[in-house]
């Protein structure tokens, strides 16, 4: 059934907002400016009918585009029982900003279903979900050259194989049509490494942040990543696959890990695969053996750590919390975890804060690409593997010929392997990453003006000039 929205709805837009105005007091624009940024260009309302065999019920979506200074405008489809207008156009803002601040050549959009996904079995799901993609199609709402949705909470690539299914039975001329939607099945067009892209950028996003030595003494902390204590908020797909990565690639401890039903804590560490077993038998955290179990699982955000992980949903952090926060690096998996008055809070106490609008990018950075290679109609390294391989091939032999011994079969293997599209697309993930929290530690040098400035600010300054740049409209003075 339908749920009514909540009152704290508002909050998260005006969260946005405020941290959007925090950093547009550092620009000189015209007036009106201001909230000529922060509207949205379109939102669209739908509602519909659906009938099931003992019953109809009523459903309603909304799509927003905050800005469409770039085409197609990208994001994601959420299904959730909270989902409102009001958090549409603050997720299509922060979808701007991010595409922005990564480069990115997408606007920002943003929508979803009022709906508990847990409530209906697969058969109902599709039928809501392509009604939806119907009424959303018939208004150009979806489209490779204007609009692509992709997963979002609630949402995964099941539902996208059917949104993009169809639009191609409503668009059977376009060519293009496997580009309306990303987040797809493999076989369906999807792109290899997306359905953990946003865990994974997490991991790149780290792993920037403890490469800069000035960035991890700011934050109080010391050496690198492998040596810190990181407690995970959330452990659906992009919690999961962060903690994961961090153990598997970077032998980071992992302490605590915390869903909505509990939480649990282990200062000697977990063993992320096993406890992402267990949940999957029993559907819970509890009863996991060895480890100190909590009901009311966000107050282990409180405990002990170095790196606090927030990936769940907005909001976790908030002025009753902040204070007892104990991390000294929070890390926003998650869109809007921290909202304006928490984020103040740590801030006032020194605490780091990598921000989401940065942090949580890895998920539309490879949407992107997989929305090139849908137009491309073309694979990644289809045309020079073969070439990389023989070039590969050629130097191995020079090595032999030169110094009359055999290559170790493991760097001759290593040398003459030709790159792998999910290599390609984790080599351009981690150069995304990179590149962006090195433009942030920049712009933090050249605005800083005898203050410290947040990465937050420094993220929106970053998107805001660009957007600006892209809207003859809105010129600085």
């Amino acid at each position: 059934m339908t749920s009514p929205a909540t009152p704290q709805t508002n909050d998260f837009q005006q969260n946005v907002s405020r941290m959007v105005e925090r950093a547009m007091r550092y620009l000189e624009i015209p007036d009106g400016a201001c909230e000529a940024l922060q509207t949205c260009d379109s939102v669209i309302q739908v509602s519909f009918p659906i009938q099931f065999r003992d019953r109809v019920e009523v459903f309603h979506g909304w799509r927003a585009v905050h800005s469409a200074h770039r085409l197609p405008v990208k994001g994601g489809m959420r299904f959730a029982p909270n989902m409102d207008q009001a958090h549409a156009e603050a997720l299509a803002a922060l979808m701007s900003y991010k595409c922005a601040i990564i480069d990115i050549p997408f606007g920002g959009s943003k929508g979803g279903l009022r709906i508990d996904p847990r409530q209906y079995n697969e058969w109902e799901l599709e039928r809501i979900t392509r009604r939806f993609a119907h009424e959303l199609i018939q208004r150009d709402y979806i489209s490779p050259a204007q609009n692509v949705p992709a997963p979002d909470v609630g949402t995964s690539q099941r539902e996208m194989a059917w949104m993009a299914d169809t639009y191609r039975q409503h668009r059977p001329d376009d060519i293009n049509h496997v580009a309306a939607v990303t987040g797809k099945p493999v076989d369906l067009g999807g792109m290899r490494g997306r359905l953990e892209a946003t865990g994974r950028g997490v991991q790149y996003a780290l792993q920037a942040f403890f490469r800069s030595k000035a960035a991890v003494a700011e934050a109080g902390l010391e050496g690198g990543l492998s040596q810190q204590r990181v407690i995970v908020q959330g452990f659906g797909n992009v919690g999961y696959h962060l903690a994961h990565f961090l153990q598997q690639d970077n032998n980071v401890r992992i302490v605590g890990i915390i869903k909505s039903d509990g939480g649990i804590y282990a200062e000697q560490g977990l063993d992320v695969n096993a406890v992402h077993d267990y949940m999957n038998r029993t559907g819970t955290l509890e009863g996991y053996p060895g480890v100190r179990f909590e009901r009311d699982g966000n107050r282990l955000m409180e405990e002990d750590c170095d790196v606090l992980v927030p990936a769940a949903l907005e909001g976790a952090i908030h002025e009753d919390n902040a204070p007892r926060i104990r991390a000294r690096l929070v890390v926003e998996a998650a869109n809007g975890p921290c909202t304006f008055e928490g984020d103040r809070i740590l801030q006032q106490r020194g605490i780091t804060v990598l921000p989401d609008v940065f942090v949580n990018a890895g998920g539309v950075v490879v949407s992107y690409f997989e929305w090139v290679r849908n137009i491309q109609h073309i694979r990644f390294g289809r045309m020079e593997r073969r070439y990389d391989q023989a070039q590969g091939q050629h130097i191995v032999s020079a090595i032999e010929m030169m110094t009359n011994q055999d290559v170790p079969e493991w760097l001759r293997d290593s040398i003459v392997r030709g790159a792998e599209e999910i290599d390609l697309v984790r080599s351009g993930l981690d150069d995304t990453m990179r590149e962006a929290f090195s433009e942030m530690q920049e712009v933090r040098e050249v605005e800083s003006n005898g203050e410290v400035l947040d990465y937050r600010t420094a993220a929106y300054l970053i998107a805001l000039r660009k957007i600006i740049r892209a809207r003859p409209d809105l010129k600085v003075i």
